[in-house]
């Protein structure tokens, strides 16, 4: 009896055993397998990956939102990159067509930081920062590759630093490209064409007096008034690359277009400088990285659209005076005054920018 009670005691616990062993084989799965390996690579990864507080950055800017208008097209390029590197967590919010105000207005709201973030041109820039208007003297740059060394070097990021200053940061220097005058009297080649023509210009004094030593009465006023003045009759010409001069459709109210080139205009990104300090490192690179990427796209975007705005000009009823059919001469010696004027301010900045290869 005694040893029946014991075989049974044996054989319940090898049963048990076996169950138990049972158990494990169906639910762990075997050690280094790849569900494992894939387990802990999804862990680090989510370990590492940096998150980001939910927020809208407001970006201004006042030109038109259509497709072939490079300050709108950059920003969306800007946003997609934001929202793709945050996971949608940090938003762009674009305000176009001059909803927040005129250049002006908005570098002064980024400045007071009720706006985030403004793409604008250099025409008010000074008034921020002297040194950029050093940017803005006529004929000063040989070529585009000329300018992006400058913007992109020593002398940009000087620039940069006395904005920070002021509150603000340059993200970029984008573009907007060479200038061109449009009007709607009669072609203009010569500066002695220029002569009694009323023009409207940007908000910088290097402009003022560039036009004046070109025989023109310029006028300032904001870009938001800028074509219901020409509409009018205010003002009877203007000045612009073709990447605003066409997608603002200003060959609705000017009949000649002449391509002087006469001033290079870049177009920084700027930020709130509170506001981006403000980020994690993170998001700072983000956001850093972002803007350069944007600069690039724009700046090429531009180039590869000149061609198509020229034809849009012409299509339109533009008569275009080509840059060999200008007296270039003529135009580059009457602004030489403007350098002599300013060679005390800007003439170190000046040399530096000419000596740039």
């Amino acid at each position: 009896m005694k040893k029946a009670l014991g075989m049974l005691l044996v054989f319940m616990l090898i049963l048990g055993v076996l169950a138990a062993c049972g158990g494990n084989t169906e639910t762990a799965a075997p050690s280094g397998s790849d569900a494992t390996e894939q387990q802990s690579e999804n862990t680090n990864d989510d370990a590492t990956k940096p998150t980001f507080e939910s927020r809208t950055i407001a970006l201004g800017h006042a030109t038109s939102d259509s497709e072939n208008s490079h300050y709108h097209q950059g920003a969306l390029k800007f946003k997609e990159l934001v929202e793709e590197a945050t996971d949608g967590q940090v938003t762009i919010e674009i305000h176009p067509n001059g909803v927040l105000g005129g250049e002006r207005e908005m570098i002064e709201a980024v400045q007071l930081g009720t706006v985030d973030m403004v793409f604008t041109s250099t025409g008010p820039v000074g008034n921020f920062a002297s040194k950029s208007n050093a940017f803005d003297f006529p004929f000063l740059f040989r070529d585009r590759e000329h300018a992006y060394k400058v913007l992109d070097g020593e002398i940009g990021e000087e620039v940069n630093q006395q904005l920070e200053s002021a509150g603000l940061k340059v993200l970029v220097w984008a573009e907007n490209g060479f200038r061109n005058i449009t009007n709607s009297t009669h072609p203009i080649k010569t500066p002695d064409d220029l002569k009694g023509v009323k023009i409207r210009t940007m908000e910088n004094k290097i402009h003022l007096d560039s036009f004046r030593q070109f025989g023109a009465d310029p006028t300032p006023m904001a870009f938001t008034e800028l074509f219901t003045a020409l509409q009018q009759g205010v003002v009877d010409a203007q000045e612009n690359p073709l990447s605003v001069i066409i997608p603002n459709k200003f060959y609705e109210v000017q009949d000649y277009l002449t391509l002087t080139g006469h001033f290079y205009s870049p177009a920084p990104l700027i930020i709130n400088k509170d506001l981006f300090d403000s980020f994690s490192p993170e998001l700072q690179d983000v956001i850093t990285k972002a803007a350069e990427e944007m600069r690039d796209f724009e700046r090429e975007f531009i180039y590869q659209q000149e061609q198509e705005y020229l034809k849009i000009a012409e299509e339109n009823g533009m008569e275009i005076i080509q840059a060999d059919e200008y007296d270039f001469e003529a135009f580059f010696e009457a602004a030489q005054p403007v350098y002599e004027k300013y060679a005390d301010e800007y003439g170190d900045i000046l040399d530096r920018i000419i000596a740039t290869e």
